[in-house]
């Protein structure tokens, strides 16, 4: 199908998969000048937990940069999937939230979004170049759970004022995101992505 033959050339073409690359870089390194206060004050302990987004595009930089040279991870794969499926999700809705409890409609909130949706986006974008990896998985899953122990136990979160008045309730919505971010890669790498290889090979 059209849709499926668009799909796999942003997958494979080379000149996507630099500008994808290029873009989440610069994307990564934004993000972590955007944490710079936040890093300088947590304990070094911490340091490498606290930015949640720029770390999950880092690995989708990696496995990008893996991909140009003709190699891959599949650990890397599992981190950047469900890293950027569930901090992408997270900022979403939070800064949904936040814009409608507080009547705060600015641009900066809305690029936030825009640019989190796409980390998302991204994730389900690639999943049929990933692999399941039960080791990877299993790394993810640490990853993923020791985050939020660092971030709603030890209190590392991204520094805003309504996180802060509801912490307890947006890390219970945290825990659940985590969950369903490992489940989604179980199921696009092990079925979904599959049968899309499968058809696309199919109709060549």
């Amino acid at each position: 199908m059209v849709y499926q033959t668009i799909w796999f050339h942003l997958l494979y073409s080379k000149r996507m998969l630099w500008l994808l690359f290029i873009c989440n870089l610069a994307g990564t390194i934004y993000g972590y000048i955007w944490y710079k206060d936040q890093l300088a004050h947590a304990p070094w302990l911490f340091k490498a937990f606290v930015p949640d987004s720029p770390t999950a595009t880092l690995f989708l930089t990696i496995i990008l940069g893996l991909y140009l040279l003709g190699k891959r991870s599949t650990i890397f794969e599992a981190l950047a999937f469900t890293s950027l499926f569930k901090y992408g999700v997270w900022a979403v809705v939070i800064n949904l939230i936040l814009m409608i409890s507080y009547d705060m409609w600015t641009i900066t909130g809305m690029l936030l979004m825009l640019s989190h949706g796409i980390m998302a986006l991204e994730a389900i974008l690639f999943s049929p170049r990933m692999r399941l990896s039960w080791m990877g998985l299993i790394i993810a899953i640490v990853w993923l759970f020791h985050n939020d122990v660092i971030d709603y136990v030890f209190l590392q979160y991204p520094v805003y004022p309504f996180i802060a008045s509801h912490l307890n309730l947006i890390a219970y919505f945290t825990f659940w995101l985590s969950v369903s971010a490992i489940i989604l890669y179980i199921v696009m790498t092990r079925h979904v992505g599959e049968q899309l290889v499968d058809r696309f090979k199919g109709s060549q």
